[in-house]
């Protein structure tokens, strides 16, 4: 996607293709109006306000297309900042067709993916971080993505990190001075004042570094892989955690020998709930298969819920098999599932001292919502909530632990009374790295990568 394209008038399907009761079509450029007053019998809209509806026809040669309504908005005071149409149509995909032929026809062409909201970023209306945020608010299935997707777009951490990026900029300036007097042995920039605003600026990106594991999450959800030996109960935990009866339940020893994988929503995180086959040694080459691909899903788990019956197990077991998944860290619940069963409650004592995360019958129920919130609190056990701006993108994630790795090499460097060349092109790097995150700093195929993803008319 050419910038240089980025000067003649776009036009694309913005609701979704197929049938519907309306569809809307937008057009965007500085021949926006002109083409639109070309095909359209009603008010001459290169006359009308901004901000304004208008009933008509779209017809050609005499044809009539359709009766439409289209909606004005002229610049600066659009999505795009540029003249933009929004023709609302019947939703027949023939009309829809045709009205898009007679634009393009008129002297539109086709917009590529994201291309409105490119516009947008490249005429000032939003930063490359808003600009992604819209992508995401379109893509959100749950409340919690749509909070923070929406409250990144409408302000989000762009704005901090710009007027961070102007203050480094001036202490950049001074360190060039510098260099311009370096015979003369002055300093213009008050190294103190440097370290101050470093560390400030450090303090800054380390919160949102942190954020992007809750971020993450939000966007992406918790990929969660029940675990345990044979005939656990596994699958019926599955079960009852959906409410529903998702996986195959016997009361013989692995019957699960491939992953079931559902979602679970909770208070606006989705779980991504894996079931998987026993651990133990498979007796089959089929169960063996089925024994490898749990090992496989618990080392890329998020959380981990390891399920032992407490009939069948005892502490040194369990013990056993905790220090085998080791790798699975913090992430982990300990369930001691069957205590409904009159073997289970006499047994039951034994795992008072070793105290498992939680006690359940996933047969009866038995505190699965008790098992549900455990699950909610153990992803958000840091004091992050969702009122706070997290950061949900990985190419955010990238510039801000490059900046944060530069930043501490001008600490280095002042600590150590490097030469001002040193630390001005590290002071450089950062302010790149930094930049690249809001747009301030960028290249074509950096938002060729970033739009492209985008669905065609937004």
């Amino acid at each position: 996607m050419q910038l240089a394209e980025h000067k003649d008038t776009i036009v694309a399907l913005s609701t979704a293709p197929g049938v519907g009761a309306i569809a809307v079509i937008r057009m965007s450029g500085d021949n926006a109006i002109e083409i639109a007053d070309k095909v359209f019998i009603g008010k001459k809209l290169a006359r009308a306000q901004s901000h304004t509806l208008h009933f008509g026809v779209i017809a050609v040669e005499g044809n009539k297309i359709d009766e439409v309504v289209i909606g004005l908005f002229k610049n600066p005071r659009s999505y795009t900042g540029e003249d933009i149409i929004e023709i609302s149509c019947h939703g027949s995909p023939f009309i829809q067709q045709q009205i898009l032929q007679v634009l393009i026809q008129a002297g539109a062409r086709l917009a590529k993916p994201g291309e409105f909201t490119m516009r947008a970023f490249l005429n000032g209306k939003m930063d490359l971080s808003q600009a992604e945020a819209v992508a995401d608010l379109i893509a959100a299935q749950t409340q919690a993505s749509h909070d923070i997707a929406l409250k990144q777009m409408r302000s989000g951490y762009g704005e901090t990190l710009k007027q961070l990026r102007f203050e480094l900029i001036h202490f950049a300036s001074l360190i060039e001075l510098e260099l311009d007097f370096s015979e003369e042995d002055v300093e213009f920039a008050e190294r103190s004042h440097m370290q101050h605003l470093i560390d400030k600026i450090n303090f800054e990106l380390d919160r949102l570094i942190r954020s992007f594991e809750l971020g993450n999450v939000i966007k992406n959800g918790v990929n969660t892989v029940i675990a345990g030996r044979p005939n656990a109960g596994k699958s019926t935990l599955l079960n009852a955690l959906l409410n529903e009866d998702r996986a195959i339940v016997s009361a013989i020893a692995g019957t699960t020998r491939d992953t079931i994988e559902e979602e679970l929503n909770i208070n606006g995180i989705v779980f991504r709930l894996i079931d998987t086959a026993g651990i133990r040694e498979a007796k089959d080459e089929i169960e063996k298969i089925g024994v490898e691909k749990t090992m496989e899903k618990i080392k890329t788990s998020t959380l981990l819920m390891y399920v032992f019956d407490v009939n069948t197990m005892t502490t040194e077991e369990v013990r056993t098999d905790l220090n085998n998944l080791v790798e699975a860290g913090d992430r982990m619940l300990v369930i001691a599932n069957k205590i409904d069963t009159p073997e289970g409650g006499k047994l039951l004592a034994q795992f008072f001292e070793f105290k498992p995360d939680a006690y359940i019958s996933s047969l009866q129920k038995t505190n699965i919502d008790e098992l549900k919130t455990l699950m909610y609190q153990k992803i958000l056990h840091d004091d992050f909530n969702m009122e706070n701006i997290v950061v949900t993108n990985a190419r955010h994630l990238e510039s801000l632990q490059k900046a944060r790795t530069t930043l501490n090499d001008v600490l280095q460097s002042l600590h150590n009374k490097e030469s001002g060349d040193l630390t001005a092109l590290s002071i450089r790097y950062a302010l790149n790295a930094i930049g690249e995150i809001t747009g301030q700093v960028t290249n074509e195929d950096l938002l060729d990568n970033i739009f492209r993803n985008f669905c065609i008319g937004k």
